[in-house]
């Protein structure tokens, strides 16, 4: 009766409106009064929730990642990726895969690999004869590979959701392999289409062009070397990496490429702020809600009910899929990561799977979400930028949700995708 309460409250609140920071602590008071634990101890939980040491990588990564994004960033990786694939018939449309991938290790955002990447790269396929739908297919669902590569700050959040028991340098590294193979699964797709829709081919970079194009590019690339150098290297740990990778992203914007004003800087960082503010506001209520599940023997409830379905690993982990690609739809992906994982990574390590794999599975489940209606925030941001509803791109993408799911079910099902390389470089 009281999973019932806990989690028929939180349902209810979202369900009229209250957004879901504050529905997970009014559920979390709500489910105290009626198992009757003092409410100072819910209060405590919120203060404890966000006061860890670990938790500054989140404001670091994100202002690093919006200063490279507001800077010119995206413009010149564009540039370095047209040297490699720019030349192969729907050669734009890997250059815009490509760029994500490289995109994604600077910034950690979806949202800002597809606002960034997909002003660029969605006009510039439409004018050389690639429809604008798929255009934008392919920006929203290659934008998806940047809560996988490192730096994610959905990686230190998945951390903190099960206690900093599991290493975010682990888990950053995690990532690496998933969201190449992500990337290469979106890549034979739309060379796929591009071949049957006989899209045209690019033009190869000149060796001088190319030249400039890479060292251009190089310095913002040293980002992503600072923060998975650093951290496989031992130098820093996740938190101060993201701090030396912020101080580096201003340097190069601001010094470098030049191509962000002063005077705008304050509103950026006011932005950012606004942003960490809400992110911050969501743990320490997730908090004191995982604090209530816990008391109420919520995750043990949920293990025993799989166990009653199935005691195969490989099922349970396909039902876990399923669930977590609903729930995708219908929630954002913070909060998602906040309230499954202390319910459902009980149930799967009652199997065997390695708390890592499992965060990574959460990460390409919830991502797939983020591309989903009705309420995948990345797909409105690409219809934004593409100006187009969201009816006239989601009727088309149905094949880029069928790349992405045989991504998800290798990473599922082969767990050395996931933990062979931070076990290679960290243990």
């Amino acid at each position: 009766m009281e999973a019932l309460i806990l989690l028929g409250s939180l349902f209810v609140l979202i369900a009229i409106g209250v957004p879901v920071a504050y529905a997970l602590g009014a559920a979390a008071l709500v489910g105290a009064f009626w198992i009757d634990i003092p409410l100072e101890a819910v209060m405590l939980k919120i203060s404890d929730g966000i006061s860890k040491f670990s938790l500054l990588a989140i404001p670091f990564f994100v202002l690093a990642g919006a200063i490279m994004a507001e800077g010119g960033m995206a413009r010149r990786l564009i540039a370095f990726a047209s040297i490699f694939v720019g030349f192969i018939r729907g050669g734009l449309a890997l250059v815009n895969i490509c760029a994500s991938s490289l995109f994604g290790c600077i910034s950690g955002s979806s949202v800002a690999d597809t606002s960034s990447i997909g002003s660029v790269m969605i006009p510039q396929m439409e004018k050389a004869g690639y429809s604008r739908v798929f255009a934008t297919n392919v920006t929203i669902c290659g934008s998806v590979q940047a809560i996988l590569i490192p730096p994610s700050h959905n990686a230190v959040i998945y951390s903190l959701a099960v206690g900093g028991s599991v290493s975010i340098g682990h888990l950053l590294v995690a990532g690496f392999f998933p969201g190449l193979l992500l990337g290469l699964s979106l890549a034979i797709l739309v060379l796929i289409i591009a071949y049957k829709e006989n899209y045209p081919k690019g033009e190869v970079v000149p060796f001088r062009q190319a030249i400039t194009a890479a060292v251009e590019a190089m310095w913002g690339l040293v980002t992503m070397i600072i923060i998975t150098g650093g951290i496989l290297g031992g130098v820093f740990t996740a938190t101060e990496a993201a701090a030396v990778a912020c101080v580096w992203a201003f340097f190069v914007t601001m010094f470098i490429y030049r191509d962000y004003r002063w005077r705008d800087l304050h509103l950026l960082v006011h932005r950012t702020m606004k942003t960490v503010g809400l992110v911050m506001m969501l743990i320490a209520f997730a908090s004191s809600f995982g604090y209530i599940m816990a008391l109420a023997q919520l995750p043990a409830k949920v293990t025993a009910f799989f166990l009653t379905i199935s005691d195969n690993k490989y099922v349970i982990l396909f039902l876990i899929n399923i669930l977590l690609l609903c729930l995708g739809t219908l929630m954002d992906m913070a909060p998602l990561i906040l309230i499954c994982t202390p319910i459902l990574l009980p149930v799967v390590t009652s199997f065997g799977v390695d708390p890592v794999h499992f965060g990574i599975i959460m990460l390409v489940n919830l991502g797939i979400g983020l591309v989903t209606p009705p309420v995948g925030s990345v797909l409105f941001v690409g219809c934004a930028v593409a100006k187009l509803s969201i009816e006239q791109v989601t009727r088309k993408i149905w094949p880029f949700y069928i790349a992405m799911f045989i991504a998800l079910m290798l990473v599922t099902y082969i767990p050395a995708i996931s933990t062979w390389l931070p076990r290679a470089l960290l243990d």
